[in-house]
């Protein structure tokens, strides 16, 4: 399982808000919640499509007796999947190639401990990273996420909303995602 200290990715004299703060991306950020058997979603503030580290803050700041799940479309490009575990986050990104563009991948690459790919490596398909399994217990198996990330012919809020799907909360999704 892909989990990682939250305190394990800070590095010291790093200033990554104010850099996520002046950047504005396409896309968004949102926390599908489950509590007492049902879904909802809530927006999360634009700087987690730049900043991981808000990001995961914010989701732990929504305190759930159940699922918590952060989703990050970023840019058309790909999907950020976040969710707070004890001890650290559980992520998958469902294409390491854009950590050569993408500080928030690039980050999300730091936490799991991988290697940046190589810069020749954005012609190749697809190259999920971290835990395919990180919704396996809401409805969509690790090997299933796997594929779903590799579709390059889908969008990443398209690939989320198919997530949304499996998982149930596809029409909360849809209600906060549509009224961008």
């Amino acid at each position: 399982m892909a989990v990682q200290s939250v305190r394990d990715s800070v590095s010291p004299g790093t200033d990554k808000g104010t850099q996520a703060r002046d950047e504005v991306l396409p896309g968004f950020a949102v926390a599908a919640i489950r509590e007492e058997g049902r879904w909802r979603c809530a927006r999360l503030d634009a700087e987690a499509l730049v900043d991981l580290d808000a990001a995961i803050t914010e989701l732990r700041s929504l305190r759930s007796t159940g699922a918590v799940i952060g989703l990050l479309a970023v840019d058309d490009c790909f999907f950020v999947l976040l969710r707070p575990v004890p001890g650290g986050v559980s992520l998958m990104l469902s294409d390491a190639v854009a950590a050569l563009d993408y500080d928030v991948a690039a980050d999300v690459l730091d936490l799991l401990r991988v290697d940046l790919p190589p810069d020749d490596a954005g012609d190749d398909e697809p190259w999920p990273e971290g835990d395919m399994a990180i919704v396996a217990d809401l409805g969509l198996p690790a090997d299933e996420l796997e594929v779903l990330a590799g579709e390059w012919e889908l969008y990443p809020d398209e690939q989320l909303a198919a997530i949304g799907r499996r998982c149930g909360f596809a029409d909360a999704l849809a209600e906060v995602v549509g009224g961008r």
